[in-house]
């Protein structure tokens, strides 16, 4: 088995008329003869040659699409256009057979919705294959960035009895017979029966917890599956997602607007850099798709232009005050066409404002800072003029809002003031405030949902094709 090249490492051979084994899917098989072989490792395929006089004919009939092989051959450079070698079989195996009658993949164009209703096998397919290619990369990526920084990787809880967000859009976990709740006297639900003897959740965010390492190991990061129950079916949400969370001891809001910055770049260069082949397919790709739209619905940039043009601008920074003053007095505003319209200050921003702001008025990635306090969670740093937080939001074109941040409440009496005035319960939260009693500092952190980073590094349009199974109300398939 250990035997096998894979068809990329092949491809990039420097070696003609050697022996070499290859494994993988059959994409297609033309006239008895040429074998389209795909093993994942690349979206190009190797053809396979085979001798089909003097080859058994019950095996050429189990060579069909979706077949899996193993072949052996010897390496020659093609003959044929679009391809720089081709293996000559002498021997030829079927792994796995494929019924034709019954395979859903056949050579042609699929939907992506159709593809959704068979996330099992679209990583078969070319756009999968190099989004999935690109994810991979990115994930590695992230790792990269913060360990050549020094920050620790640090395992934050999925079960747990806070809710980070204050939202109440958690799920619930829970071992009680759902058939036969216990009820206390009063009639509620009886969670001190429960496996942990409270109510518990899965996590909507790691932060609570990776502030707590922060404070003892100054730079950490969390990168996992967070959860929210929020009956949302657009384009932009799943109830199953990954979150990259850094925290940083003794950072302030610009450190940690400079570090966001720094990471975004610097994954897309990886991206870049080493997905070079996937990005070209998944921009050819846009450009056919943009071809059916009209013309105002067509996008002013490539992919990889979009891509490079992240990576050559610094991004836009300005206070949440001045883009509502923008958004004012912004054309689509002034004519109502925007869905939710922008009366004043005070207004929670919504994804046609962030990319009204992105796409139109500034033409690059924005920072947004110093949001009203009302409309943003209890541990951000209250500012001096009693009405903001040092938060940050950072929008990208087609995306909106990518990242959120804020430099953290450090000073308890705010943070205890805080959480009195939106009723979030202290004692259940004693072990947060501890860190605010025993050697508080200034700190800041931000929250990377990763399936949008990839959203806008592969150019697709759905969310729930940038993750392997897509989590959403009504489908927990696979």
């Amino acid at each position: 088995m250990s035997k096998r090249i894979k068809i990329k490492a092949l491809l990039e051979s420097t070696q003609t008329n050697i022996e070499v084994t290859v494994k993988g899917w059959v994409r297609t098989f033309r006239n008895n003869q040429f074998i389209a072989l795909n093993d994942g490792s690349t979206n190009n395929n190797i053809q396979i040659v085979v001798d089909f006089q003097n080859t058994d004919e019950v095996l050429l009939k189990r060579i069909t699409t979706g077949a899996a092989l193993s072949i052996t051959g010897t390496l020659v450079e093609s003959l044929g256009k679009g391809q720089k070698f081709d293996i000559k079989a002498t021997s030829i195996e079927v792994l796995g057979d494929s019924d034709p009658e019954k395979y859903p993949l056949q050579p042609k164009k699929h939907s992506l919705e159709f593809l959704r209703e068979i996330a099992h096998l679209r990583f078969r397919t070319n756009t999968f294959g190099a989004i999935f290619r690109v994810r991979n990369s990115l994930s590695f990526a992230v790792h990269k960035f913060f360990q050549e920084r020094g920050f620790i990787y640090l395992h934050t809880p999925v079960i747990t009895q806070s809710d980070a967000e204050g939202a109440g859009e958690a799920f619930r976990v829970t071992n009680l017979d759902l058939n036969n709740l216990p009820r206390t006297e009063e009639g509620e639900i009886d969670f001190k029966q429960d496996f942990f003897g409270k109510s518990t959740n899965l996590t909507v965010s790691g932060q609570l917890e990776g502030e707590l390492g922060a404070m003892a190991l100054s730079d950490i990061y969390t990168f996992g599956p967070t959860f929210r129950a929020e009956n949302s079916n657009t384009t932009r949400h799943l109830a199953e997602f990954w979150m990259i969370e850094p925290e940083m001891a003794f950072y302030d809001l610009t450190d940690n607007m400079d570090m966001a910055e720094a990471l975004l770049k610097y994954v897309i260069n990886h991206a870049i850099e080493n997905n070079k082949e996937d990005l070209e397919f998944l921009t050819q790709r846009l450009e056919e798709e943009d071809k059916q739209k009209p013309q105002n619905e067509r996008a002013e940039m490539s992919l990889l232009d979009k891509l490079q043009f992240c990576l050559d601008n610094d991004f836009q920074r300005l206070t949440y005050t001045e883009a509502i003053e923008i958004l004012k007095e912004s054309t689509p505003n002034k004519k109502k066409k925007f869905q939710y319209p922008v009366e004043g200050w005070g207004t929670d921003l919504q994804s046609e404002h962030e990319r009204y702001l992105v796409e139109k008025h500034f033409k690059k990635p924005v920072i947004l800072t110093d949001y009203p306090k009302e409309i943003k969670s209890f541990y951000m740093r209250q500012n001096d003029d009693g009405k903001t937080v040092a938060a940050m939001d950072i929008l990208f074109p087609g995306i909106g809002e990518i990242i959120g941040g804020s430099q953290r409440e450090e000073r308890l009496d705010k943070l205890e003031q805080r959480m009195d005035e939106i009723g979030i319960p202290k004692d259940e939260l004693w072990w947060y405030l501890d860190t605010r009693r025993f050697g508080a500092c200034p700190h800041a952190g931000f929250g990377l949902g990763f399936e949008r980073l990839v959203l806008f590094v592969t150019g697709m349009g759905n969310i729930r094709d940038v993750i392997p199974f897509p989590r959403f109300p009504k489908n927990a398939e696979f």
